[in-house]
C-alpha cells in the first residue's frame, strides 16, 4: 500500500533520505476509501486491529471487518443528519468503536473532533461553542455522560433555548455486561443504529478536496486556552514518515502506541501511518496505568513495535524487566517530552533496545527524529524530517549560532510540509501570530550541536532566566533523574529577590525513599556535580505526583501558578536567600 504514495521506499543514508524522500499525493485523497477500503479489497482477511480490555476481553478486526463496520457507522450517522463539514466530537476513550466511527466520519467528509474523557463541564462548553459542535459520540461512562449533558444545558441557557448538539450517540462498551445500560433521554443508542444500518455504502462522486478540513484537535493546553488545530485530508500521508521511518513498523507487525484517542498522538501511532505501512494496530483499553500490567500485555501479545511518552518508560525501568519475554519486540521509540539519558541507558541495559526519540506538535507530524541511519545521542531529538526546513532563531529574529539556544521554527516560504496543520480553526489572528514571514514559530526552545543534532530545552515559557543565565528545565531534570531516589521531577522557576528567578525542583520519589532535608541537600549536590553548578535547584519540594495533561506531558505552568498563589498568600518571596559564589 505505502509504495503507491512514495517515489522511493528505501534509502542508503540519512542524507539520501533527506534529499530524496518524495510523496505522491492523489487528488481528492480520502484515507477511509483510498487506504482502509483498499486494504479491505486486497487484504480483507488480514488483521488490522487487535483490542484488549483486560480481564480476558479481547477482539480482533480484519480490514474487511473495518470496511463493513465503518460503512454501517456511515449509514447510521448519515441517517442522524450528519454530513459533509459537520463538526462531530468523539469521546470514546480507547473503545473499539472509535476506529470504524472515525473512518465513517471521513467517508462522509465530516469534521472529526477527538476529545478526552477527562474534560470538565467548562472544557466541554468551551469546545461546543468554539467549534459549533453538531454531533457527539460518547462512551457509556456515566460520569462523562453527566458532564456532557450539563455542558449542553449551559449552552442551551446561554443560547436562549437552542443548543448546538443536534445528535448525541451513546456507544456501549464492547465488554459491557449482558444487560446493556439504559440509554438516557436525548441520547441515541448508536450501537443499535449500527446493527440496523446496511453494510453497503457507496463513495460519493467527490466527498472532499485535499484542502478540506478533516480533523480538529484541541491542544492539550499546557498554557492558556486550548487552540483548535485544523488538519486537512492529506494529513494521514504525513504520517508515513512517522510510522515507516521513525517507529519502523512493518507489514504483518503489531504496533502499540500508548495514547488516548482524544489527543493527536493517537493519529501518530494508532491509525494512519501504521495501516499505510501494513502493520496491525494494537489497542490496550485500560482505565488506570499499571506498569506491570502493560509489560505483561506487550509480552503476551508479542508486540513488535512500541511507542510511549517518557512517563511510561520512567515507570518501566523501576520494574523487574527481566521477568518479561520481549523476544518479539523489534523497535521502541519515545515522544511527548524529551527522554532523560538515564532512562535510555537503563531501558537499553534491560532490553537491548535503544530508544529512538522524535519531536513534533499537534500542529505537525514527526518534525525531528533519531532516524535509523543516525547514531543515537540519548536526549537528542535527532535531525530534521524530509520536507521540514528547521531553523533556530534568537529573540531578535536572527539565526542562532551552533550551540546557541533559540526557538524552533519551520520555514515554509519554499513549501509547507505534508501533514502540517492548515491553521487554527476560526482564528486567523492566532494563526498569523505564530505563522508569519514564511515561518511557523513553535514556541519551543532548542540548540544544535556540531553534528547537526537538535537538543530540546523546553517551552519558551519554561526556560528559566536566573542571574543572567538561561537554564533549560530538561537538563536539570535529567541530572536529578540520575539519582536513584527520583522517579519523576519537574523543574520550574520561582520569583527570587536577588536572582529574579530561582530554580525549583518538584520531585516524586521512587518506592522506598522518604523526603527529608538531608535528601534535598543530597539532590542539590548531585545536580552540582552532574551539570553546571549554577543550574542546581535552590528549592526542592517533594510531591506524591506531578500534574500532567492527558497526553502525559508535565504541566509546569500549573506548578508555577500554584507556587505563585502560595507566594501571594504568604506575602513573601519563596527561595530568597543570600547570593552564593556557586
Amino acid at each position: 500500500m505505502v509504495e503507491r504514495f512514495l517515489e522511493r521506499l528505501d534509502f542508503d543514508s540519512y542524507e539520501d533520505f533527506a534529499a530524496h524522500y518524495t510523496l505522491r499525493i492523489p487528488d481528492n485523497f480520502n484515507f477511509a476509501y483510498d487506504v482502509a477500503d483498499a486494504l479491505a479489497q486486497e487484504r480483507g482477511t488480514d488483521r488490522a486491529l487487535v483490542w484488549t480490555g483486560g480481564a480476558g476481553a479481547e477482539r480482533t478486526l480484519t480490514y474487511g471487518d473495518l470496511r463493513g463496520l465503518s460503512n454501517k457507522a456511515a449509514n447510521a450517522l448519515r441517517g442522524a443528519g450528519i454530513g459533509k463539514g459537520d463538526p462531530v466530537m468523539l469521546i470514546l476513550k480507547r473503545r473499539l468503536e472509535y476506529w470504524p466511527i472515525l473512518l465513517a466520519l471521513h467517508k462522509l467528509g465530516a469534521l472529526s473532533i477527538p476529545a478526552t474523557h477527562l474534560l470538565s463541564v467548562k472544557d466541554l462548553l468551551y469546545r461546543y461553542e468554539a467549534a459549533d459542535v453538531r454531533g457527539i459520540l460518547c462512551a457509556d461512562d456515566p460520569e462523562v455522560i453527566r458532564r456532557v449533558d450539563e455542558a449542553e444545558a449551559l449552552l442551551r441557557n446561554k443560547a436562549g433555548g437552542t443548543g448546538l448538539l443536534a445528535f448525541k450517540g451513546l456507544v456501549a462498551s464492547v465488554h459491557a455486561a449482558k444487560q446493556a445500560p439504559a440509554v438516557p433521554d436525548s441520547w441515541v443508542d448508536f450501537n443499535a443504529r449500527m446493527r440496523e444500518a446496511p453494510e453497503d455504502f457507496s463513495r460519493p462522486p467527490q466527498v472532499n478536496t485535499n484542502e478540506d478540513s478533516m480533523l480538529l484537535y484541541f491542544t492539550s493546553g499546557t498554557t492558556g486556552m486550548p487552540k483548535m488545530v485544523r488538519h486537512n485530508f492529506i494529513y494521514p500521508l504525513g504520517h508515513i514518515l512517522t510510522a515507516r521511518y521513525w517507529q519502523c513498523v512493518r507489514k504483518g507487525g503489531l504496533h502499540l502506541t500508548v495514547a488516548d484517542t482524544g489527543w493527536a498522538k493517537a493519529a501518530w501511532g494508532k491509525l494512519y501511518g501504521q495501516w499505510l505501512c501494513g502493520s496491525a494496530v494494537f489497542v490496550y483499553d485500560y482505565d488506570r496505568f499499571v506498569p506491570a500490567a502493560m509489560l505483561e500485555v506487550i509480552a503476551k501479545y508479542r508486540i513488535t513495535t512500541f511507542c510511549a511518552p517518557p512517563t511510561i518508560y520512567r515507570f518501566f525501568i523501576k520494574e523487574d524487566l527481566g521477568k518479561y519475554d520481549f523476544s518479539a519486540l523489534e523497535y521502541c521509540c519515545v515522544a511527548g517530552e524529551p527522554l532523560n539519558p538515564e532512562i535510555y541507558e537503563q531501558f537499553k541495559a534491560a532490553t537491548g533496545i535503544g530508544l529512538r526519540e522524535a519531536y513534533g506538535q499537534t500542529e505537525l507530524t514527526v518534525t525531528l527524529a533519531s532516524y535509523p541511519w543516525l547514531a543515537v545521542k540519548p536526549g537528542s531529538m535527532g535531525k530534521p524530517s524530509p520536507g521540514y526546513a528547521i531553523g533556530l532563531l534568537r529573540e531578535d529574529g536572527r539565526p542562532c549560532a551552533m550551540g546557541e539556544p533559540g526557538e524552533i521554527v519551520v520555514q515554509t516560504n519554499t513549501g509547507k510540509p505534508v501533514g502540517m496543520f492548515s491553521g487554527y480553526y476560526r482564528d486567523e489572528a492566532l494563526t498569523a501570530g505564530v505563522w508569519h514571514d514564511g515561518a511557523y514559530h513553535t514556541g519551543d526552545m532548542a540548540w544544535q550541536d556540531e553534528d547537526g543534532y537538535f537538543w530540546f530545552l523546553g517551552r519558551a515559557d519554561d526556560v528559566i532566566k536566573s542571574s543572567g543565565y538561561r537554564i533549560g528545565p530538561f537538563e536539570v531534570e535529567s541530572a536529578l533523574l540520575e539519582h536513584p531516589s527520583v522517579l519523576e521531577c519537574a523543574v520550574t522557576g520561582v520569583p527570587d529577590a536577588d536572582r529574579g528567578t530561582a530554580v525549583k525542583a518538584t520531585v516524586v520519589l521512587a518506592r522506598g525513599w522518604t523526603g527529608s532535608e538531608e535528601l534535598k541537600q543530597e539532590l542539590q549536590n548531585h545536580v552540582k556535580k552532574t551539570t553546571a553548578p549554577y543550574k542546581y535547584p535552590r528549592i526542592v519540594e517533594f510531591a506524591t505526583e506531578l500534574p500532567k495533561t492527558i497526553s502525559g506531558k508535565i504541566r509546569r505552568v500549573q506548578i508555577r501558578q500554584e507556587a505563585a498563589a502560595q507566594t501571594k498568600g504568604a506575602g513573601n518571596v519563596p527561595g530568597a536567600e543570600p547570593p552564593r559564589g556557586d
